[in-house]
C-alpha cells in the first residue's frame, strides 16, 4: 500500500502560527508518525539536519548519483558498481568530490570489453570519503 507524502512543521503550528519554507519539511505517513521525542522517534533537531541534507543533496547530485548513494547504504560491503555505458557526466560530482573513482574493469580481473575505442562498461568503487559521506547521511548526520 502506498502512504501519501504529507507536509509537517519542524516547530509545531500551535507554537509558530505559520507556513514558512525554513519550518517545513515532507514526510512519508511513516515518519510522520514518528515525529516526537521519545524513543524511536524522530526529533526536532533531526528534522533540521535531514532538510538540510537534502538541500545538499539535491542541488549538489543528481538522481543516478543519489541512487548510488541508496545502493551503497542499504549495502555497506559493496565496493563496486559495473554499469553499462558511459557515466562520467551524470557521475561526475560524485567523481569530482572524491565519493567514488572510475576503474578499469581489468582492475577487478575481469576482461574489458571497447567498442570503436570505447568501453562498453565502466566500474565506479566508492571511496573511503564516500563510505563515511553515505554513512553520515544514512544516519542524518550533517553532510560536507
Amino acid at each position: 500500500m502506498d502512504r501519501p507524502l504529507e507536509f509537517e512543521h519542524i516547530e509545531d503550528w500551535a507554537k509558530v502560527k505559520k507556513h514558512e519554507f525554513g519550518n517545513m519539511i515532507v514526510l512519508c505517513a511513516n515518519c510522520h508518525g514518528r515525529k516526537g521525542n521519545g524513543p524511536g522517534q524522530i526529533d526536532r533537531k533531526s528534522l533540521r539536519q535531514y532538510k538540510a541534507n537534502l538541500a545538499l543533496l539535491n542541488s549538489r547530485y543528481g538522481e543516478l548519483e543519489r541512487r548510488l548513494f541508496e545502493a551503497f547504504a542499504e549495502n555497506p560491503n559493496m565496493g563496486a558498481v559495473k554499469l553499462v555505458g558511459h557515466w562520467e557526466i551524470p557521475f561526475m560530482y560524485v567523481l569530482k568530490d572524491g565519493l567514488f573513482v572510475q576503474l578499469d574493469a581489468r582492475q577487478l580481473g575481469g576482461p574489458q570489453i571497447y567498442i570503436e575505442g570505447m568501453p562498453v562498461t565502466q566500474v565506479y568503487a566508492i571511496t573511503e570519503k564516500g563510505r563515511e559521506f553515505v554513512a553520515r547521511w544514512a544516519e542524518a548526520r550533517p553532510l560536507d
